[in-house]
């Protein structure tokens, strides 16, 4: 096993839980260990800061953040026909080693469930497309 990192970092899944590969990504010298650094205490802070985003522009800042200090990538996209429900809306979570299958899912749930509270926040998402915007 290689040497620990110099910081806090993710507990394993039980075994067979999670195919997330924590363990590879530790051994390899050359792996980004940043996405680690989620412990489940700070998933838990970010789910809950995920599902109270107060606008567009919050969902966009913890975007940012999770892409820079954790290397997690979002693709938050609207369908090309019509959007009727948020089902139009598509959260993705890229996978990458070292990231928990649950937090993949968690994360995209806990945005909906913002989106669901704040409407307006879907609004200006879908406005961002282009959607409401004029010709």
């Amino acid at each position: 096993m290689s040497p620990t990192p110099p910081f806090p970092i993710r507990t394993e899944c039980p075994p067979g839980a999670c195919v997330c590969g924590r363990d590879e990504l530790l051994q390899n010298p050359s792996g980004d260990l940043r996405v680690l650094r989620l412990t489940r205490e700070e998933e838990k802070r970010l789910l809950q800061r995920l599902e109270n985003l107060g606008s567009l522009s919050d969902l966009r800042r913890i975007e940012e953040r999770l892409e820079q200090q954790l290397g997690i990538r979002l693709t938050i996209s609207t369908s090309p026909n019509e959007v009727r429900t948020l089902r139009g809306i598509t959260i993705l979570v890229h996978e990458q080693p070292g990231l928990c299958k649950k937090t993949r899912q968690a994360i995209p749930a806990a945005i909906k469930k913002s989106l669901e509270q704040r409407p307006e926040i879907a609004f200006e998402l879908l406005d961002e497309g282009g959607l409401f915007g004029m010709g």
